[in-house]
């Protein structure tokens, strides 16, 4: 019997969505005000979620402190207040857009959380607008 616990984090971040190939106008077009050369910044909900058997001793499947931390270390305590483009290493060649951010969080979090759990990430950068890895 598997099951879903999930864990709700927050950070915020400035970024800017930006293809290097392309000249400004293109850029604009495709990007539009998310292209603005100062940056721009969102208030990111994070939303982590673990999948598998219920230990037959402890009744959990993970422990949410231990998944917290594993979070807080890895991934709120380098994104949050961080400019993604010039601050942070995975996006130096990576155009930070929402689902690039959700599959570099989901690739940090996989090498810190057993194998034998499915993972999932969810990211809201608005209330309106986000994306879950893997599909």
């Amino acid at each position: 019997m598997k099951i879903k616990v999930s864990r709700k984090e927050h950070f915020n971040a400035a970024h800017r969505l930006h293809n290097p190939a392309w000249d400004e106008q293109k850029n604009m077009e495709v990007f539009g005000k998310c292209n603005n050369q100062y940056y721009h910044g969102h208030n990111y909900e994070l939303i982590v979620e673990v999948i598998g058997e219920i230990d037959q001793e402890t009744g959990y499947v993970i422990d949410m402190k231990v998944l917290s931390d594993i979070i807080k270390e890895h991934v709120t305590d380098k994104f949050d207040h961080k400019n993604l483009n010039l601050e942070l290493n995975e996006f130096k060649n990576l155009n930070p857009t929402a689902e690039n951010i959700a599959v570099v969080i989901w690739n940090i979090l996989r090498q810190h959380i057993q194998p034998s759990y499915e993972l999932k990430v969810k990211l809201y950068e608005t209330e309106r607008n986000f994306v879950e890895y893997p599909a």
